[in-house]
């Protein structure tokens, strides 16, 4: 269980829900004493069974980690158009 102060939670509170939503809880604390607990609407497990759900609809191509025609690598790195 993470433990961070006001300011922190503030500056990073988009990181900490991400955390949360995967299950973990978050205490928040004023000058050390803890205010509050960051937890889970629902439960973790109900993200972790959605993992998978789409498995074939997308197959990934035998040619997915080949280096990119000349034409698309110069795009990226700013050449013609």
């Amino acid at each position: 269980m993470k433990n961070v102060n006001i300011h922190e939670a503030k500056t990073n509170l988009s990181k900490l829900l991400s955390r949360v939503e995967l299950g973990e809880e978050i205490i928040i604390s004023n000058r050390g004493v803890p205010i509050a607990k960051l937890v889970p609407f629902h439960s973790p497990s109900n993200r972790r069974n959605s993992l998978g759900l789409d498995r074939g609809r997308f197959v990934v191509p035998e040619d997915f980690n080949a280096p990119l025609p000349e034409e698309i690598l110069t795009a990226f790195e700013g050449g013609e158009e």
